[in-house]
């Protein structure tokens, strides 16, 4: 399948890149988005937050973590706004269907969504796959049309966003990725397939092999080390809102000094064993408990209105497992 944005090096336009280059080897927490009960953005938290996350590679805003699909125009300015003030590193900004308008064509409000992180400063895109699109007998022709528009209309880098079918997602064929990395605002693509191995291994053996300048960026929080022995180049993902220390020194010691990446990935997947499990929609009120015991955001702003309503033995255990990770990292300095 061809696509009319076939070009060369030429072609690729300016700065991409050059951005691609800043964010490879990089950590991206997917951020959180401090909420109170009703669903409201807890300010303080934010700016808190936001100050907190801004020593990192890079950030991703809007994103599942951060309940993207869920926030309005006013809560989605706001926290861009927030997290732009805080840093000067690269934000991949989300670009997802809105949850309220779940049988609406997706493409307007995504556009609109793009528009938004464009003026606010956002320095890339992840386009998400829209559901609505998911059982489509031309499901790749319109995936390729929206990530056209959207490149074509926002003039920003664009990352690719494999996401698996719990979170609304489904595969994206070879064909088609072939197709959307001819795109030249595509930087990369974020591989977040939950458990999927076979995909993960055979997105990033397609890009070594065929698109070596793009970036295969792990969002695979319960196989963070072995995406990374895989070939991942970076890292975005909703593990690291929280404990982000853990996957910052699991980067660092597969980057640097391999010695301790065996036990540093233990101990990243001791900690995702308590916060990404089922139900898996609740992995953001776990990471939001997370972010509340490491003093990152207050208990008034570490509410999830949106996932499933989880136990208290639950908090219990991602409180163990956090003080498991932090006990780990004081003994390996």
């Amino acid at each position: 399948m061809s696509s009319r944005f076939e070009a060369g090096v030429a072609d690729i336009p300016t700065g991409i890149p050059t951005l691609a280059g800043r964010l490879r080897g990089q950590l991206l927490p997917a951020a959180l988005t401090p909420m109170h009960a009703d669903g409201s953005i807890a300010v303080g938290d934010l700016e808190r937050y936001a100050a907190a996350l801004a020593g990192y590679g890079g950030v991703a805003v809007w994103a599942h973590t951060g309940r993207g699909p869920y926030l309005n125009a006013e809560q989605q300015t706001a926290v861009l706004r927030t997290f732009r003030a805080a840093t000067d590193a690269p934000i991949v900004a989300g670009i997802a269907p809105a949850a309220a308008e779940a049988t609406a064509d997706p493409a307007p409000h995504m556009l609109r969504m793009a528009d938004r992180a464009a003026q606010l400063g956002a320095d890339a895109l992840m386009v998400f796959p829209p559901p609505r699109y998911a059982d489509a007998p031309d499901r790749e022709i319109r995936l390729r049309a929206l990530h056209e528009q959207i490149a074509e209309q926002a003039g920003l880098p664009l990352v690719l966003f494999l996401l698996h079918a719990e979170a609304g997602g489904y595969p994206y064929s070879l064909s088609l990725l072939r197709d959307l990395f001819s795109i030249p605002q595509v930087i990369g693509i974020k591989l977040a397939t939950l458990d999927s191995a076979m995909s993960c291994q055979d997105v990033i053996r397609l890009i070594r092999a065929e698109f070596p300048g793009k970036l295969a960026i792990t969002g695979e929080d319960r196989m963070f080390g072995p995406s990374l022995m895989w070939g991942a180049d970076a890292a975005l993902v909703g593990i690291a809102a929280a404990a982000g220390g853990l996957s910052a020194r699991l980067l660092s010691s597969w980057y640097g000094d391999r010695r301790e990446f065996v036990s540093i990935s233990a101990a990243m997947d001791d900690f995702a064993y308590a916060t990404f499990t089922a139900p898996m929609e609740g992995y953001v009120q776990r990471m939001m408990w997370a972010a509340e015991y490491e003093g990152l955001i207050s208990s008034d702003a570490a509410h999830d209105p949106y996932g499933p309503k989880l136990p208290a033995t639950e908090r219990d255990q991602v409180r163990a497992a956090l003080e498991r990770a932090t006990a780990f990292l004081a003994g390996t300095r």
